[in-house]
């Protein structure tokens, strides 16, 4: 195939030679001109195997746009969304032939821009307009926490609708949620299991910073089937950086407001055969009184372990029932020796100084502990005692960069009744 060879007297502007008279003609609207002609319409030109009338374009199937005969050329085509996203394709070298590379989205009205030009290099203009068929079987994804300030250990979680374990339907759905943060941090996602993904960065999340986060894969394809459905967007911000630090060995803890000691409390932890567990720990809630029976942790009643007491100023940091916590009751063993069931226990004064200094998402780490670590998830948010490689691992994208982009209540326990037991 051959085309007339062309000459545009546009190209006159980038000669500095030509004579400014002609320049001028040639750059300043002249109606005779191609780049000041109103493109005309391309209709006749253009085919493509969009359904007619009612019927909707199949997502499975490529968009895919052709130019008829040999006097014109499709010059560029853009396809877009509602929300204006793109959707990537690619045009053949001889401008004949357009499709689309990626798969579309279900159920999903597309603005198909096609630009032309005729053998004289004057412009066309085709616009399709492309709904395609909505995929009935739909991935809800659920983010957490709700919108809200929140301490600099708040991990972000998200919640699938339908298990996902194929690598590549994973990689489809990671990819597709979104984490910006004011300021970046380098930050992935980590597969807890085939149903929960959590987010954090590789350190704690900086003060005062602004998080928010979205999903992009509504009407994506995930696997064959399965397509992404909505998700409603949160919004985070951290407040200062509060860490809490609990020496076993010492009896002692110690709290920092953005890297400065502010306070030293003595208190007293788990004694021989109910250690407090060793390892970093998230702020879950906070409650200003609290009934802890022995029964709930497995101690029978009428034993000489058994207890059921009123507790006050109660910080919980595991599903399982540890807290920080008012305990009037052990005053005299607080800084000297460990008499608990496993919670933190300080005085009534120091426990509701430290339940107003603190905040959910806050940091809790236990040192010189004889108890087991801290498990990274099934207890709460033991998500910083991971190793950031074996974190990175679990991502779908783990040889992909990770990070953030720049953006801008209290959580819910998710955990079933039975896993909520309180200890003292």
């Amino acid at each position: 195939m051959s085309h007339r060879p062309r000459t545009r007297t546009v190209l006159s502007c980038g000669l500095l030679l030509v004579p400014l008279a002609v320049s001028t003609t040639a750059c300043g609207g002249s109606s005779s001109e191609p780049l000041s002609t109103k493109p005309y319409d391309a209709a006749d030109q253009i085919s493509s195997n969009t359904p007619d009338g009612t019927q909707k374009a199949d997502p499975n199937k490529p968009l895919e746009v052709s130019v008829k005969g040999d006097e014109a050329r499709i010059t560029d085509v853009t396809a877009t969304d509602a929300s204006g996203r793109s959707i990537r394709g690619e045009l053949t070298a001889d401008g004949k032939h357009w499709r689309t590379t990626v798969p579309l989205a279900a159920g999903t009205r597309y603005s198909v821009r096609v630009s032309t030009e005729d053998e004289d290099g004057n412009p066309g203009l085709k616009t399709l307009d492309v709904e395609t068929k909505g995929g009935g079987n739909r991935l809800q994804v659920t983010f957490g926490p709700n919108s809200g300030e929140y301490g600099v250990g708040q991990p972000v979680t998200a919640e699938l609708s339908k298990e996902v374990k194929d690598p590549k339907a994973r990689a489809v759905v990671e990819s597709a949620l979104k984490v910006d943060s004011t300021p970046r941090v380098q930050g992935s996602w980590h597969w807890v299991d085939g149903k929960t993904l959590h987010f954090r960065p590789q350190e704690y999340w900086p003060a005062h910073a602004s998080i928010a986060v979205h999903s992009n894969l509504e009407g994506l394809k995930i696997s064959k089937g399965l397509y992404g459905g909505p998700a409603k967007p949160v919004k985070l911000t951290t407040g200062d950086k509060i860490v809490a630090v609990t020496d076993v060995a010492t009896h002692q803890l110690t709290v920092a407001r953005n890297d400065k000691e502010i306070n030293t409390i003595p208190v007293t932890t788990g004694k021989p055969g109910f250690d407090t567990r060793n390892g970093i720990k998230v702020v879950l809630g906070k409650e200003s009184f609290v009934r802890m029976t022995s029964g709930s942790i497995g101690i029978p009643d009428g034993s000489s372990e058994s207890y059921d007491l009123p507790v006050y100023w109660a910080t919980r940091v595991t599903n399982s029932g540890e807290y920080v916590h008012a305990a009037p009751w052990s005053v005299g063993s607080q800084g000297a020796a460990n008499v608990s069931h496993g919670c933190t226990g300080m005085s009534t004064g120091d426990a509701e100084w430290f339940f107003n200094a603190v905040r959910v998402g806050d940091i809790v780490k236990v040192v010189n502990s004889g108890g087991e670590d801290m498990a990274p998830f099934g207890n709460g948010f033991g998500d910083w005692n991971m190793p950031w490689q074996e974190w990175r691992d679990g991502s779908a994208l783990k040889n992909k960069a990770t990070g953030t982009t720049g953006a801008a209540e209290q959580q819910p326990e998710s955990a079933d009744a039975a896993r909520l037991r309180p200890q003292v």
